[in-house]
């Protein structure tokens, strides 16, 4: 099979999805040149520099019969458009009964690592994830991201995609036939059998790093990339739990309030899933602190591989 960017996978999925639809229009601050050469100013616009104009211009769109792709570039240009987000986008379905669609991906760059600074590196999902009514989609692979968004532009509620801003340039197989990737439908990376590891997006590359450190010391680590968080694939991270008996959650973010925290709740709210559990949940997630510009500084505040490993060994070693 073929490998390709992270980033061209984005660039079929979208170009796939415009040929297939004409009510698809696309809306931004820059104008994709990709887009705009095949399909005309008519449906790639370009807008003022108003994250909260053009994120509620989507909605007015999609409850207008277009389906639109929103593009915020960096996710947190978004929080200008908050009130946007949580009090139309994700409230407005409800608000008509059901009787009206609002089909939008909302598009977001995510992520550390890059010395971006403060105001320039954060993970907000945990945020949306809060908020009913937004479906929120994370994915790591290529495959991944060229499938999540065509499931994205076909649903018919808001859903926001955050792609890592250092995970353009990552290769890997993507089919040339069509595909979608299914909203809710977790990933299996790596099968085991002594712990369940579940990462999501730059994360699933250190998870998968550190189990293979974990394998010389003759640990099986099962790893779980849950694609999309809203709707979460509880069912397939409560299977592997109540296999190995052990969980490390692994999430970039800050680790209060986090996509983390709520993972292992759904693990040790179920009876037989908790009761199966030999050792403490585990989380390993980013520290609870602006993020400095300094590139010494910012990795100590980052999930690694040797975080996550010292995590698993943990988990292993309890009660020996």
């Amino acid at each position: 099979m073929r490998k390709i960017s992270y980033m061209q996978a984005t660039v079929e999925a979208l170009q796939e999805e415009f040929r297939r639809d004409d009510t698809l229009i696309h809306i931004a601050e820059d104008i994709p040149a990709f887009l705009l050469e095949e399909f005309g100013a008519d449906r790639i616009r370009m807008t003022p520099i108003s994250e909260s104009a053009f994120v509620g211009a989507a909605i007015g769109a999609a409850g207008s019969g277009f389906r639109t792709v929103a593009d915020l570039r960096m996710a947190t240009f978004a929080f200008c458009a908050f009130d946007q987000f949580v009090n139309q986008a994700a409230k407005i379905t409800y608000m008509f009964g059901g009787q009206a669609k609002f089909p939008i991906l909302y598009r977001m760059r995510n992520g550390l690592g890059a010395s971006a600074a403060a105001q320039h590196s954060v993970n907000p999902y945990s945020m949306y994830m809060n908020v009913a009514g937004l479906k929120i989609v994370i994915p790591a692979t290529p495959y991944d991201a060229k499938g999540l968004l065509k499931a994205a532009i076909r649903d018919n509620n808001p859903v926001i995609s955050f792609e890592h801003m250092e995970l353009g340039r990552v290769q890997g197989e993507v089919p040339e036939e069509e595909y979608i990737v299914p909203l809710g439908e977790a990933a299996i990376m790596k099968e085991g059998t002594d712990v369940t590891v579940v990462a999501m997006s730059l994360m699933v590359y250190e998870a998968l790093a550190a189990a293979e450190e974990a394998e010389k010391d003759d640990i099986s680590v099962e790893l779980i990339d849950p694609r999309t968080l809203v709707p979460l694939d509880v069912k397939a991270i409560r299977k592997s739990v109540a296999k190995t008996g052990r969980i490390v959650v692994v999430d970039e973010a800050c680790q209060t309030c986090s996509a983390a925290s709520e993972i292992l709740s759904t693990v040790v709210e179920d009876d037989d899933t908790f009761s199966r559990l030999k050792a403490p949940t585990k989380r390993v997630c980013g520290l609870d602190v602006p993020v400095p510009f300094s590139p010494p500084m910012e990795k100590f505040a980052i999930p690694d591989k040797d975080k996550i490993l010292s995590a698993i060994r943990q988990v292993i070693n309890y009660n020996k």
